[in-house]
């Protein structure tokens, strides 16, 4: 039992010391407690969705992308799955050091169903190491392309859920900075990225515009919303997808015609496909 209000009770004290929530005296500090108040939050929205899976009576798996240390896919494993012996999280991470590191703290805490994999995009994608069908596919502040990795990911292996919190777009602002001087006057909508500060602001917008319409195109049911307050996070965007159908011609459609608009076709290999 902890006297902390933010920490469940049937979470390991000894997993949030290693993950720096906690000091080793056990206690806790403004910052964490605002990383805490997050990673809480996204659980509420992925716990319905495991569930949903182990009611079926299926094993679950989960893969975290991009999983850097590995937080959310420890929390998510220590608050719900280490009571269910039919469910795997996996971790995936290209930088080797991370990844041993992970394992090294999966092993003392006996969390045996947790498994981490040193490979990029491309080798997970292909990967005989991993199920090839996923049920639930999570990138926690994927920076920049890493959240269309995790995308890429979980279109290949045809997953069930995709939750993502993207963070740090810069690509498409990079792609608007460097066509401005060709489309500046021939559109009233360049006035949207005409500024610095704009450019900066709608690249990240239609960042994940695009995205939504790719994952719609594919046959998901997408949700965005706030994953915290404003006053905790500015990277707040939450979008969750769930696999209803088939391709959906209109997305497509809509996807190309904004890229066009936009002047954006140079990118339509990695939000159109």
């Amino acid at each position: 039992m902890t006297l902390i209000p933010e920490i469940k009770p049937q979470q390991s004290l000894e997993l949030l010391k290693e993950l720096h929530i906690l000091t080793r005296e056990g206690k806790i500090n403004q910052d964490t407690r605002r990383k805490l108040k997050q990673v809480y939050h996204l659980y509420q929205f992925i716990e319905p969705l495991m569930q949903t899976v182990l009611d079926q009576g299926q094993a679950l798996s989960l893969v975290d992308h991009g999983a850097g240390k590995s937080y959310l896919g420890f929390i998510l494993y220590d608050l719900f799955l280490k009571e269910h012996d039919n469910a795997t999280v996996y971790g995936i991470e290209s930088r080797a050091e991370l990844v041993r590191k992970s394992e090294d703290l999966a092993r003392r805490l006996g969390f045996e169903g947790m498994q981490f994999k040193d490979m990029t995009v491309e080798q997970s994608i292909t990967s005989t190491d991993l199920p090839e069908k996923i049920d639930i596919v999570t990138a926690l502040h994927a920076c920049n392309t890493a959240t269309d990795d995790a995308i890429r990911f979980a279109l290949a292996r045809d997953a069930r859920f995709i939750v993502l919190v993207p963070c740090c777009q810069a690509e498409v602002a990079a792609a608007l900075r460097a066509t401005k001087g060709n489309t500046l006057g021939k559109t009233p909508l360049s006035e949207l990225w005409r500024h610095p500060l704009h450019t900066r602001e709608f690249g990240s917008q239609i960042t994940n515009v695009l995205r939504c319409l790719q994952l719609e195109a594919r046959g998901y049911q997408v949700t965005v919303t706030e994953l915290v307050g404003w006053e905790h996070s500015m990277k707040n965007e939450l979008i969750i997808a769930k696999k209803t159908g088939g391709f959906k011609k209109s997305a497509r459609e809509r996807q190309l015609a904004i890229l066009k608009e936009c002047h954006l076709e140079a990118l339509q290999e990695r939000f159109a496909y």
